[in-house]
């Protein structure tokens, strides 16, 4: 009942997208830099959504957490205002401030009332071009990623997320943890912090998203003065990918009650003709919560585990189908058993017509939320920026979806879901001896988590802008939490 609800609840919501997400305009910055913007009256505040070529695949050899590092140094002064100072600065107008450091790109988060937009930006100017790295908040911001990467280590999700990257991504720059390892973030000094900035905080490949209360022509001059003084150097070029997997388990032993597995898949590239039936075809097998098969077959059927999902997620040199789940030790193995099954099932006969049509539904009603708010709208447009697609795909997206047909979503199942290729990373000690579960069904006891839509900002659900980690502590300063437990909501991107 409730899940018949929500759809037709998503329907009725596909009628009602805010007509400012459908009016994007290009600012000119250059031809190095994209600026896409929606004007929006209805309250007096701007947000903006800034991505940088600064992301933790650019991180040198040994420095791993490098990328993540500067990030979370951003706010920690520049030009003539200290740590403290530059905090205060930012309470003084009450200007949201934010960085998080992700596989491809640093993004940043500014949300302020529109009369403190100016100031907003010029402390980013600041910040990019004359950041400061001193010592005492250098040592601090250190203390807490090392903190959180010793956290990481005692967390079976964690665990295996971490390593189930290494493995799937072998010797490439994506296979280290975001925030790098405990080792590598030691190592790192103030020398390293300020060559990184100067060669990744740059224009070339900027990319800007904006909304809310503020005209076009004021926009390009504020945007022109802002980043007219930043580097125009190009960033590196990322290597190719060679191998996607290591199939097979591979376990990462660990004294825990509950282990925790993250699995995945070779993925489709974002560009892909093959991606968007793809990705309807993710949300019926683990995207979509509680109505997805595998919560259906691992736990209303067998009551293996609270939740299990899973995500399509497009890099930019790679992309991967990746799964989490958790359960108790003597139950692991049998479980990731039911998860092998259940792919080859999905794989050999695809979905029904039923659950092609309940995932349209919802996908194309959810879309509107995306865009509630500025900062939603600004997040939203972000990440299809980060994911190089044009500024018509917004109008496109819903038709693309509605587009897709049974015969669309078979085909792309049999070469994306092939169990044969599954990687699986157990975080955790299985206990030999696992006894059968009765096949009993068990109603969800929860309300069913919001899956996400193509385009999302990962960790959030539709309509509803990231978590802003307020003035003062960015969210790139805790450890990179790619997998956040069997429970989370998908995280699917564009």
């Amino acid at each position: 009942m409730k899940r018949h609800f929500l759809i037709a609840a998503a329907a009725a919501l596909l009628m009602t997208a805010p007509a400012h997400a459908a009016n994007i305009q290009n600012i000119d910055l250059g031809k190095h830099a994209e600026v896409w913007f929606a004007e929006d009256h209805t309250v007096p505040i701007v947000s903006f959504n800034i991505s940088l070529p600064a992301g933790s695949a650019y991180d040198p050899a040994g420095k791993a957490g490098l990328a993540a590092f500067t990030g979370a140094m951003i706010d920690e002064g520049a030009g003539n205002l200290d740590s403290k100072s530059f905090h205060e600065a930012l309470a003084n107008k009450a200007i949201s401030f934010s960085a998080r450091a992700e596989r491809d790109y640093l993004t940043i988060s500014i949300s302020t009332l529109k009369e403190n937009a100016p100031e907003a930006l010029h402390l980013l100017q600041m910040a990019l071009t004359h950041p400061r790295f001193e010592s005492e908040a250098l040592q601090r911001v250190r203390t807490q990623i090392i903190q959180s990467l010793q956290q990481d280590q005692a967390e079976p999700p964690r665990v295996a997320s971490r390593a189930f990257m290494r493995q799937f991504f072998g010797g490439h720059a994506y296979a280290h943890p975001v925030n790098g390892e405990i080792e590598s973030i030691s190592a790192i000094n103030a020398g390293d912090l300020k060559s990184f900035a100067r060669s990744h905080w740059v224009k070339n490949g900027l990319k800007v998203a904006v909304a809310g209360d503020i005209t076009a022509p004021a926009l390009a001059k504020l945007l022109g003065d802002t980043f007219q003084p930043v580097s125009g150097a190009a960033a590196p070029l990322l290597p190719n990918v060679g191998r996607l997997g290591a199939p097979g388990t591979h376990v990462i032993a660990l004294p825990v009650p509950q282990p925790s597995a993250a699995f995945g898949l070779p993925g489709i590239m974002r560009h892909d003709p093959d991606f968007i039936p793809g990705y309807v075809a993710n949300y019926i097998l683990g995207g979509g919560g509680f109505s997805s098969r595998l919560t259906d077959e691992v736990r209303v059927k067998r009551g293996l585990t609270y939740g299990i999902s899973t995500s399509l997620t497009s890099y930019s040199k790679a992309s991967i189908l990746q799964g989490s789940v958790a359960t108790r030790a003597n139950a692991i193995r049998q479980t990731m058993q039911v998860v092998r099954d259940t792919l080859a099932e999905f794989s050999k006969n695809g979905p029904t017509q039923q659950e092609l049509d309940d995932a349209k539904t919802y996908l194309t009603g959810s879309f509107p939320l995306a865009f509630a708010s500025n900062s939603g709208t600004a997040a939203q447009l972000g990440a299809f920026q980060r994911q190089n697609l044009d500024i018509g795909y917004v109008t496109r997206r819903n038709a693309m979806i509605q587009a897709v047909t049974l015969a669309d979503v078979k085909r792309v199942s049999k070469k994306l879901f092939d169990p044969v290729r599954l990687t699986v990373v157990i975080g955790g000690s299985p206990a030999d001896g696992a006894r059968p579960v009765p096949q009993v069904p068990r109603p969800p006891v929860r309300p069913e988590p919001a899956a996400q839509t193509p385009g999302m900002a990962p960790g959030t659900a539709p309509g509803i802008p990231p978590p802003s980690a307020g003035t003062v502590t960015p969210p790139s300063k805790p450890a990179d939490k790619p997998l956040s437990g069997p429970v989370t909501a998908p995280k699917d991107k564009p």
